[in-house]
């Protein structure tokens, strides 16, 4: 599990096609370091398990079913990529509760730079829509962040600059997938009430 707190950035050194399946090498100097195979990464969201690392350099294999579902499908070598380690019991939870299951993605539309920071405008596809709502959190690329405005087809979310320059957030360009997590309390609960009816 997840906050949604960014800790580091990376960068995608390796992406090598096993079959149908993807296996990425991450650099991000000393972020590996007490890391072991095994260990939980958030990388844009996704969570994935470490192969083999050293302090700097760790390697994931993504099998077909999260290669689809993330924007990893479009990935590069050179691409940023945001990095979260696992939670503990006692990590402060300054963002929102992530698994790191991603849902799918987002389409950036629009960017509105402010005074202070920028606005985002994403469209959201139809299935995930009722599980968005106006201040509620959601999970971008592994950022948890709040919904400023939802409307019909679009979400729009605001950036301070702490969040822009530590994060992948600049590398979002319009036309582009976001990757998606919505928050799993609305799932649940709609599971639930489908359940009971």
């Amino acid at each position: 599990m997840f906050t949604g707190i960014i800790q580091a950035l990376g960068l995608v050194r390796t992406l090598e096609s096993r079959g149908d399946a993807l296996r990425m090498g991450i650099e991000s100097k000393g972020f590996f370091h007490g890391a072991k195979a095994g260990d939980s990464i958030a990388n844009n969201g996704v969570c994935l398990t470490i192969e083999e690392c050293t302090a700097d350099l760790a390697y994931f294999t993504m099998i077909r079913q999260t290669v689809e579902t993330t924007s990893f499908s479009r990935t590069k070598v050179g691409s940023c990529v945001n990095l979260e380690q696992a939670c503990r019991p006692d990590t402060l939870m300054g963002g929102h509760l992530v698994m790191g299951h991603v849902d799918g993605t987002v389409t950036v539309k629009e960017h509105i730079l402010r005074e202070t920071g920028m606005e985002i405008v994403l469209s959201v596809p139809e299935e995930f829509r009722r599980y968005i709502i106006q201040k509620g959190s959601v999970c971008l690329d592994g950022i948890s962040l709040t919904v400023a405005e939802k409307q019909a087809e679009t979400i729009r979310v605001a950036l301070i600059p702490e969040t822009l320059a530590k994060t992948n957030v600049l590398e979002w360009h319009v036309g582009e997938p976001v990757n998606l997590e919505v928050d799993m309390i609305g799932k649940y609960v709609e599971n639930f009430m489908r359940q009971g009816a």
